[in-house]
């Protein structure tokens, strides 16, 4: 489905579009667009890959007319730009909407409007539930994304939500591993709040999947296995044979105990694929009046998908996964 396809990534220069870029660069793809506001991290991006069909695109989700210029021509879309940080958006809340909110409205329409073949949304746990602000702006995403789907005659417009992907950018796992290496306290604020664990080729091979299986307005969710933090930090003290003490500092902005990728309402109706859970876009429309006189069957005591309910791992299990992780085994390669 990618000979010959022109792929846009927008944030392409985080984590998610590195590990796209290294996977798409050994099939047959037309072109990859990078499209972000950092030139720094793009130039990094050229000089590393250093290949003819990656080409760059400066811009900011939050300008249409960037955008635009970077939609021309283009099959497949991975809107991937977003503030990320709970802390930072907690405090600047407003510029968590024009980037989240706003940015992906401003993908959506400018893919839509060049005729794109697929969009595929990248959203979070924190949009399940959301207590804070960064996670209250990817579940407004969420809702622009399903709210166009249902306009959108030529474009498939779809989304996934996933959990940390391990040693990504603001991982705790790359605070643990620098502090492991300076001889400092590992710092937990809670040591019994769980965590989904995935590493970056879950992450990928999750929105691929939905590329190819999406419906118009579909959600997609990877089952995924769960740790505490204390474990995941005690695991990482095994792995590099430290003797770092582990200090408790209590939760930051906006964090939650545990995280949830599917909602007891979205699990009612969720479609159970083996790895994967599809969850359809609500094709009501707004004639509620039939709802008065003829309601829905609704399933009940129905549990939401969170880590607390998935799979646990132990201290084993977390030190397997994480030797999956390359950054990982390069820094005890050192």
């Amino acid at each position: 489905m990618f000979k010959g396809k022109t792929i846009l990534i927008t944030g392409g220069t985080g984590s998610f579009g590195n590990a796209a870029v290294e996977r798409f660069l050994k099939i047959d793809v037309k072109e990859i667009r990078i499209f972000s506001r950092d030139e720094k991290k793009q130039d990094d991006m050229r000089r590393y890959y250093n290949n003819e069909r990656l080409k760059f695109y400066l811009g900011d989700v939050r300008d249409l007319s960037s955008i635009n210029k970077a939609m021309k021509g283009v099959n497949y879309v991975f809107s991937a730009a977003a503030l990320k940080q709970v802390p930072s958006c907690e405090f600047f809340p407003m510029e968590a909407v024009r980037t989240n909110v706003l940015g992906t409205d401003n993908v959506l329409n400018s893919a839509i409007e060049n005729k794109v073949e697929k969009v595929v949304v990248l959203s979070t746990d924190k949009a399940v539930y959301p207590i804070n602000a960064m996670g209250m702006t990817k579940a407004l995403a969420e809702k622009v994304m399903i709210a166009k789907s249902r306009m959108a005659t030529e474009t498939i417009l779809c989304g996934t939500r996933y959990g940390n992907v391990m040693a990504s950018r603001g991982s705790v796992i790359l605070l643990f591993i620098e502090q492991i290496k300076n001889n400092k306290p590992l710092t937990i604020t809670n040591p019994n709040m769980t965590r989904f664990l995935m590493n970056i080729n879950d992450a990928i091979g999750l929105v691929l999947y939905a590329l190819e299986n999406a419906r118009a307005g579909d959600t997609f969710v990877q089952k995924a296995p769960a740790c505490t933090i204390g474990d995941l930090a005690k695991a990482l003290i095994e792995l590099f044979h430290a003797e770092n003490e582990i200090k408790i500092i209590g939760t930051r902005h906006g964090e939650k105990l545990y995280e949830s990728l599917l909602t007891s309402e979205e699990m009612a109706k969720a479609e159970d694929l083996g790895n994967y859970y599809r969850i359809p876009a609500d094709d009501r429309d707004l004639n509620y009046e039939r709802y008065f006189e003829v309601g829905e069957p609704i399933k009940e005591n129905v549990e939401p998908y969170t880590s607390h309910n998935t799979t646990r791992l132990n201290i084993e299990d977390i030190k397997k996964l994480l030797l999956t992780v390359d950054l990982v085994k390069e820094e005890l390669k050192k």
